[in-house]
């Protein structure tokens, strides 16, 4: 008989850190393709790339908002194109969850709970010794902090087709950044869901509330009630699974719908409290390649969270996991707002990105 072979510890390793870098989505997840297919892009109309994206596809539920002249409308869009019902789908937001995570930082800064310029030992319990960003590192990206680090229960994940983040505790991450002796010094922008992760750290600590709590509690006094950290599996499946103590909720694990995300883009529009201060420039970044920017993708600056496209006044993020990618940008000039919703992977043809820069560039020019 055959004798088969186990895989090798260092095997393990290499398939799980190549399963854990399709999940640290960069700006919650810009994924390209071949330069002859992306070359094309540019010359596309919205209509074009949603069709495009959705050619042949049975399976794509893409929703797409918009805010035009005070009034808000939604269509949601299946194959080849072809509008569907206008029902309300639940999506993973991915990174989105990060705009909340900051908005509560901000929040929590007003309150006097926690010193945005000063270093994450104030509010964490690390040793006395050590260099620590400080918050508002942190919530910019320019803390030093890598996009993940490597943990153990990321192999488990891995084999079990799990999101690479599961399993990953809050005090592995305290422990990590103790570790990490990190730098006190400058640092240039660097997309960080591990920052964001110890930023719900400073929040529990703040508050003395873990983060799936303060996020539910915090988008109910919103009004958005459909929008939240829960187990459940969505209309659309394919949902990412998380574990109550795991750090990296407070980096990219709500789901929404088109409503409440609507309702969200508005309250970004009119610039309440704690959002404003969010949008306001804190670092000055330039953070996209040359051909990001040839689709129309700038990272010119960086509030808290919020990346800003000076050159044509929008502010924006986006968000991607495993089976989901989503886009919200808005012009406050103009008052108009794009969000897109799509249940397709990040990396699946033409990402919800593009497509709502594409959108929201249109809208503007009409």
């Amino acid at each position: 008989m055959r004798r088969i072979r186990k895989p090798s510890r260092k095997a393990i390793l290499i398939a799980a850190l190549a399963a854990a870098l399709c999940a640290a989505i960069a700006v919650g997840g810009l994924a390209w393709y071949g330069k002859m297919q992306a070359a094309k892009i540019p010359g596309l109309t919205f209509m074009d790339t949603l069709a495009y994206t959705t050619r042949d596809n049975p399976d794509a539920v893409i929703t797409v908002g918009v805010i035009k002249d005070g009034k808000s409308s939604y269509t949601v869009y299946g194959m080849n194109g072809a509008e569907l019902p206008a029902e309300l789908h639940t999506y993973e937001i991915g990174s989105l969850t990060k705009t909340f995570t900051a908005a509560m930082i901000r929040r929590a800064a007003d309150e006097g709970k926690i010193d945005i310029e000063a270093p994450i030992d104030r509010c964490l319990s690390l040793p006395a010794d050590g260099d620590y960003p400080t918050i508002r590192q942190l919530a910019t990206h320019t803390s030093g902090y890598k996009g993940y680090y490597f943990e153990t229960p990321m192999i488990s994940s891995f084999f079990r087709g799990r999101n690479s983040f599961y399993g990953i505790s809050k005090d592995s991450v305290l422990d990590r950044v103790a570790r990490l002796r990190a730098d006190p010094g400058e640092h240039g922008f660097r997309y960080s869901n591990f920052g964001y992760a110890v930023l719900g750290l400073a929040l529990e600590s703040a508050y003395g509330a873990d983060y799936t709590a303060l996020f539910n509690d915090f988008a109910g006094e919103l009004g958005l009630g459909d929008t939240r950290i829960s187990d459940d599996p969505g209309d659309l499946g394919r949902r990412w699974d998380w574990a109550a103590d795991d750090a990296y909720l407070a980096a990219g694990a709500a789901t929404s719908n088109i409503a409440d995300m609507l309702r969200y883009a508005q309250m970004q529009i009119e610039g309440r409290a704690p959002f404003a201060a969010c949008h306001e420039r804190l670092e000055q970044i330039d953070a996209a390649s040359d051909a990001n920017k040839a689709m129309g993708i700038r990272m010119d600056g960086i509030g808290m969270a919020w990346i800003l496209d000076e050159e044509n006044g929008v502010v924006w993020h986006n968000g991607g996991t495993g089976h989901y990618n989503c886009y919200l940008g808005f012009r406050p000039e103009t008052g108009t707002a794009v969000i897109v919703l799509s249940n397709l992977a990040p990396g699946y043809r033409i990402p919800a990105t593009v497509m709502g820069i594409k959108l929201l560039a249109e809208l503007d020019d009409r």
